[in-house]
């Protein structure tokens, strides 16, 4: 036989296989699950699925065209095809805090393997069992420390002030950039103890950028793509982390028992260096959740915040009377405290709101553990099942005016109620989102007293699915006093 004979054979036999496998992929799941009462819905192409409609970037307000004509047709809970596996979706409130209420129980975190190739297995947010119980252990001990370390509120205070101090004399600046300089700046001196100026902060933002630009790619492993590098900058973290960590321990031992600092001695990692139970890979692994979840999610809260309040004059005049009176029982120049933010009512209601409308997440991922019955159809063991938070935010038969920013409204209305679950829930829920509200809470404090502002039309926050403003969110900005 020929060399070409054998080339078109194996090339025949290669693609073969190929279709095969697209073809198994897509009709298996539904051939093993004839005798279930699966919820209703369409699987899509082969492979993909449907993702790549159920990822197409929308306005975060809104739950884009893909939910909105799959609920029409399906109803609130139906199957689908996503992320490579056979899929249910939930837009119902009552099925999606069964969800999150039944961890390691009935359902198990499960994000997609190419986001566990950035973050690493230890990490807390795709971590399950019992090392995620250690590690929210840890997380939540850390947290409650940090809340009652006066140095925390006075460093957001402070790095409120530089950032705003450096608005001075400029007619506008991109919010959505100075909001991640922010929350960065404050993350990165809360958990490392280092300020903006250092060698190490400047290069732990370089490698955190490249990694967040990863985060959100195309999962292809080709060194010249988002993903890849994204990858490397993560050990590049790793590496510029361990080096802290070697330095810190350094310092201990030249200290002797005495060893103190007062640069050092409150922030995460010198708590963190005492905690046995967690290994070295854990703790550098620990470090960059935590500069995660403070850096990108507060950030874009911060950006939303400030966006639905340029649209709400009325909000804003009730925000600025509540921080006036604020101010009014305070010296010119003394720093807020943990009782001025517990009288910031109305600020946290439009903190809450904007977590509502804007939905920072839009939806987390989990799989079932077992065949599990709900209602009148069954989720097979094995498969997806994708709880959409912001469908549950934005249903009109669960709150009124659902796709207005009423701040309003949490006036009379539970912020604990199973309709509402900015930050997950159950086991898993965010433990550090107190501290992320403070920061906005204090942000918000100084901003309105300082400035007036205005922003581009068409600019507004898009779920892809993580959410980000098409232009930036650029501000006008008129000084004024308050």
């Amino acid at each position: 036989m020929s060399m070409a004979g054998c080339f078109w054979i194996v090339t025949s036999i290669g693609f073969f296989g190929f279709a095969l496998g697209l073809i198994l992929d897509h009709f298996l799941p539904l051939l093993l699950n004839l005798g279930h009462d699966l919820p209703r819905g369409t699987f899509g192409w082969p492979l993909l699925g449907e993702t790549l409609s159920f990822l197409k970037p929308h306005p975060s307000n809104s739950i884009g065209a893909f939910l909105h004509d799959h609920c029409f047709r399906y109803g609130k809970v139906f199957k689908t095809h996503l992320f490579l596996s056979p899929t249910v979706v939930s837009c119902d409130q009552e099925l999606n805090y069964f969800i999150l209420q039944n961890e390691d129980k009935l359902f198990q975190c499960s994000y997609p393997k190419p986001i566990h190739g950035i973050l690493g297995e230890v990490s807390m947010l795709v971590a399950v069992g019992d090392i995620h119980k250690r590690l929210r252990s840890v997380a939540l001990s850390l947290v409650t420390t940090m809340k009652s370390n006066p140095e925390f509120l006075i460093d957001i205070e402070r790095t409120v002030i530089q950032i705003l101090d450096s608005w001075k004399g400029s007619p506008q600046v991109m919010f959505s950039v100075e909001a991640r300089k922010f929350t960065f700046n404050v993350i990165v001196k809360q958990v490392l103890g280092l300020t903006p100026d250092e060698p190490h902060t400047t290069k732990i933002l370089e490698d955190f950028l490249t990694f967040m630009k990863g985060l959100i790619s195309l999962p292809i492993n080709i060194p010249w793509t988002p993903y890849a590098k994204a990858v490397k900058a993560r050990r590049r973290i790793s590496s510029t982390v361990k080096a802290i960590i070697e330095e810190r321990r350094s310092r201990r031992s030249d200290g002797g028992g005495n060893y103190s600092n007062k640069k050092t001695s409150h922030d995460f990692l010198e708590t963190l260096l005492g905690v046995e139970s967690l290994s070295e890979d854990e703790k550098v692994s620990f470090v960059l959740d935590s500069l995660l979840g403070g850096y990108e999610t507060t950030s874009v809260l911060m950006a939303m915040v400030v966006h639905f309040l340029g649209q709400s004059p009325t909000a804003l005049a009730q925000l600025k009377l509540e921080h006036r009176n604020i101010r009014s029982m305070k010296e010119e120049d003394e720093l807020l405290n943990w009782e001025d933010y517990k009288k910031m009512d109305f600020t946290q209601n439009v903190i809450t709101e904007a977590l509502r409308y804007g939905n920072v997440v839009k939806f987390v991922h989990r799989k079932a553990l077992k065949d599990i019955k709900f209602r009148d159809y069954i989720i097979p063991c094995g498969w997806k099942v994708l709880p959409v938070l912001s469908a549950v935010h934005l249903d009109p038969s669960l709150h009124s005016d659902a796709l207005q920013f009423h701040p309003w409204r949490w006036e009379t209305q539970d912020q604990t109620c199973k309709k509402f679950t900015p930050f997950g829930g159950g086991s898993r829920c965010c433990p550090g989102s107190e501290l992320a509200k403070v920061e906005v809470a204090f942000f918000l404090h100084h901003l309105v007293r300082k400035f007036r502002w205005r922003t581009e039309d068409g600019d507004q926050p898009l779920a892809h699915p993580y959410v980000e403003f098409q232009k930036g969110l650029v501000l006008k900005l008129e000084p004024c006093s308050i």
